[in-house]
């Protein structure tokens, strides 16, 4: 049974950074597509930021364009979302997926069939 897990969110200034982690068990994810999503109290599920099986494609929303990153590491069976500059609209309880591989990843939640329990971040003074 494949199961995510994330980790690393917290409290954190604005401005500051934060590293997330999804570890994967149960299955390899090398060969599927692996994204992250928030949602913000009061606010719909958005797309974050994804990565191919490859980790040659990846893909954000216009919102942390040019702050955040994204990587993995198959042989760790971990994906990584590197937050940088961030704001108090990043504010969300951050939930990683996986679905199926190929050469795009999508930033569409009925992509992806496999979910997280999701970490909190919070930015605020």
């Amino acid at each position: 049974q494949l199961q995510l897990a994330e980790s690393g969110g917290g409290l954190v200034q604005p401005g500051g950074s934060l590293r997330l982690s999804c570890a994967a068990t149960g299955v390899t994810v090398g060969y599927r597509s692996i994204a992250w999503f928030r949602q913000a109290p009061g606010k719909e599920r958005e797309g974050v930021s994804c990565i191919n099986w490859r980790g040659d494609r990846t893909n954000f929303a216009d919102s942390v364009k040019d702050r955040f990153t994204i990587s993995r590491d198959n042989a760790k069976n971990t994906v990584y979302l590197e937050m940088n500059s961030l704001e108090s609209a990043d504010t969300a309880v951050y939930y990683c997926a996986t679905g199926p591989g190929g050469p795009h990843c999508p930033l569409h939640a009925h992509e992806y069939d496999y979910w997280g329990q999701g970490t909190q971040v919070t930015v605020s003074v």
